[in-house]
């Protein structure tokens, strides 16, 4: 990757820079009336996005954070899906799965789990990471067995260690292939360290910068939504 120094020093203030609990909970407010199902329709299929500061665009517009971008796309193809942008910056995979049964008050077609960057940043234990993220899956499993997941990977610098950076990423492989699920490699892939395609906190995506986040889920994405299209012709 470029400039992975950077990327390192980047990702280091990435949870010291999220926005207080003030906006925090403006962002809850408004992550609820999302998923209330108000603004959902019944013959629309839903991917759900379930994450941080990276899904919830910070410090942009709404239309900008990258599950939007990924409605843009959906829409141009005429398929029949609704995005929910449920990301909160700050998150960790303690509070996700304590939010994640509110979150699922209506079905999901398709579950894009986010979370983990913040867990590997303050140097929480990584089985205790690792439960979380398949306490959340197995709640979404509970919810609706036929519920596609994605997981997103994502790497940290090693200043916990080569060995706990190590382990950190393994996280996400291991789980996707543990569940049977869908994985995005790495979601910051071009994006991480490069100072073009990030804000001037250095941290985190230009609107140019999501579009590239939105390209790194669209490859994992596009084929399910086409052939749950397909399969329910």
């Amino acid at each position: 990757m470029r400039n992975l120094s950077i990327f390192y020093v980047l990702f280091a203030l990435l949870t010291l820079s999220s926005c207080g609990e003030t906006a925090k909970k403006d962002q809850e407010v408004v992550a609820e009336e999302k998923v209330s199902g108000e603004e959902t329709s019944e013959e629309n299929g839903v991917i759900l996005f379930f994450g941080n500061s990276l899904t919830a665009g910070m410090g942009l517009d709404t239309e900008d954070a990258f599950p939007a971008i990924i409605q843009e796309k959906i829409d141009s193809l005429g398929l029949e899906y609704q995005v929910v942008n449920a990301g909160l910056s700050g998150e960790t995979t303690a509070a996700g799965k304590n939010r994640i049964s509110w979150v699922l008050n209506q079905d999901v077609a398709i579950f894009v789990l986010e979370l983990g960057a913040n867990d590997g940043l303050r140097g929480v234990p990584l089985e205790e990471t690792r439960k979380n993220l398949q306490a959340i899956i197995d709640t979404v499993r509970a919810k609706n067995p036929e519920t596609k997941i994605i997981l997103t990977g994502m790497q940290i610098p090693p200043n916990m260690g080569k060995e706990y950076a190590s382990g950190f990423s393994n996280i996400f492989p291991e789980l996707a292939k543990t569940n049977d699920i869908y994985l995005v490699p790495f979601l910051l892939k071009d994006v991480g360290g490069n100072p073009e395609l990030n804000q001037a906190d250095g941290i985190h995506p230009t609107a140019a910068g999501q579009k590239i986040l939105a390209a790194n889920v669209w490859d994992i994405l596009e084929p399910i939504v086409k052939n749950k299209v397909e399969s329910s012709l």
